[in-house]
């Protein structure tokens, strides 16, 4: 334990989003393009053997690590280090590896691929969590609450239409993804500055050749085409996309977890807290609200990444520069794995959603009155009054009500006021049907439905071999 650890790894990510970033599936990736790069190339006419092929086959794993590490603190170059450590373990073919290949070959290939599996395993979680979100938005689509603007209070909404606006913004982010993952490509085989000039000389000159070997391997690895030029690396540009696709979805989820956060307080809602948990050292009673908060600590770090694939992609120099390297290393895994866990707390708090109708009630109760003065208002000149006099009538008994309430912390008796005052000519009872609440939430309940089943029910129904995630959160 007096080495650093990387939390995303250790408390928050997946398994499977470990892995797929993780040394084993990288460099076990890189044996398996230069494994394909070799069979392609002996299936156009180099003279390669089988023999060499089935000495790559049978040495894809396992890695000798040690042995890796050794070159590269000798070569001072990565590529190098894994193309020796394999010749080690495959001395048959030891002299074709890698053979017409620059380092971006493998490099950039198999961060492609941890690109588009990494987008496959967000899709499985983000449609979960949209998923989770209609069946909660479809619950409580009936239940009125106050609405805020400015974080005040305004006119009523509903629990579950509310929630459609949390799912509004993912089906933004879910569109994104859908056309970023349709729109990737394979670097495939470019040479050292894009030209593919070694294997231009490796074909005699046989572009047709060239253009095979770059589609067969794009093929095999499961693209349906390459990029049709690049410098000596794919265009930086498109590390930019996967991170702004990537802080919009953090965006989302901060939001979601602002909103909760807020709802705590008001104690209409609740996150699910755990039997044993324990919310703070030092307050016993405390249940705080510690799932959405690392959701907005962990978006906060995903948001501030896309400016770092931006400035790479936006500082490039003609075929290719190297200060892209490290920072690859640390934003685009990192970015991902800080994501992986977005959408798995998001899931998990969802699922477990408390709402306290009783609470919701009561505030509503509180404001409710002010709100609907002016439904009263038309009500009182329905039975005779006149607009202009009882508008002040209301608006006197509002203003000491409201004194009353802030100041001297009484109940809200405006109805109360209004009843007693015989100018009103209505009883306690008409004035109380007018202040139903379902008066005031407007179309919510049928706009929850309809947005439902026309904007999130044909993709719960395309992917639903998708749906069925279980989350079990380490801390």
């Amino acid at each position: 334990m007096d080495t650093y650890r990387n939390p995303l790894v250790e408390r928050y990510a997946s398994a499977e989003m470990s892995y797929n970033f993780s040394p084993q599936n990288k460099f076990t990736t890189w044996r398996k393009l230069w494994l394909a790069l070799a069979e392609v190339e002996r299936d156009l006419g180099l003279p390669i053997r089988e023999s060499q092929l089935k000495a790559l086959r049978d040495n894809l794993e396992p890695i000798d690590w040690a042995r890796v590490q050794a070159y590269e603190r000798e070569f001072r170059h990565d590529v190098m280090a894994h193309i020796h450590a394999f010749g080690d373990a495959a001395p048959a073919a030891k002299s074709i590896i890698h053979l017409g290949a620059t380092s971006a070959f493998v490099g950039d290939n198999t961060d492609l691929i941890q690109i588009r599996d990494g987008l496959l395993i967000l899709k499985r979680k983000l449609v979960n969590v949209i998923a989770v979100l209609a069946r909660f938005a479809d619950r409580w689509k009936d239940l009125p609450t106050l609405g805020f603007t400015h974080y005040q209070p305004a006119q009523l909404t509903t629990v579950g239409k509310r929630a459609t606006l949390w799912i509004q913004s993912l089906l933004l982010d879910w569109e994104e993804l859908e056309f970023l993952r349709a729109s990737l490509r394979f670097r495939g085989v470019k040479g050292a500055t894009g030209t593919a000039a070694s294997f231009k000389t490796l074909f005699d000159g046989d572009f047709a050749k060239v253009q095979q070997l770059d589609q067969s391997l794009a093929q095999r690895f499961g693209f349906e085409g390459t990029w049709a030029v690049s410098g000596q690396t794919y265009d930086r540009k498109l590390d930019a996309k996967v991170l702004h696709l990537l802080s919009n979805l953090a965006q989302s989820a901060h939001k979601f977890s602002n909103d909760v956060r807020l709802l705590q307080n008001l104690k209409e809602a609740e996150e699910p807290f755990h039997t044993d948990q324990i919310g703070s050292s030092a307050m016993a009673y405390k249940r705080n609200p510690m799932r959405s908060e690392r959701m907005a600590a962990l978006s906060k770090f995903v948001i501030s990444m896309s400016g770092s694939t931006a400035m790479v992609a936006a500082t490039q120099w003609f075929e290719r520069s190297l200060d892209d390297s490290a920072n690859k290393r640390l934003s685009l895994p990192q970015a991902m794995l800080a994501t992986d866990a977005i959408l798995e707390i998001w899931h998990n708090v969802v699922a477990g959603l408390a709402v306290y109708p009783e609470l919701i009630a009561r505030h509503i109760r509180a404001e409710l009155p002010f709100m609907a003065t002016e439904h009263i208002l038309m009500a009182g000149v329905k039975k005779g009054g006149d607009r202009q006099e009882l508008h002040e009538i209301i608006r006197a008994h509002s203003m000491e009500a409201a004194q009353q309430l802030k100041q001297h912390g009484k109940p809200n008796d405006l109805i109360a006021r209004l009843s007693a005052d015989k100018r009103i000519k209505m009883d306690e009872e008409a004035l109380m049907e007018i202040l139903d609440p379902q008066n005031f939430i407007g179309f919510a309940p049928a706009q929850t439905t309809q947005f439902l089943h026309e904007r999130v029910k044909p993709i719960l129904e395309q992917h639903s071999d998708l749906l069925g995630l279980r989350v079990q959160l380490k801390v």
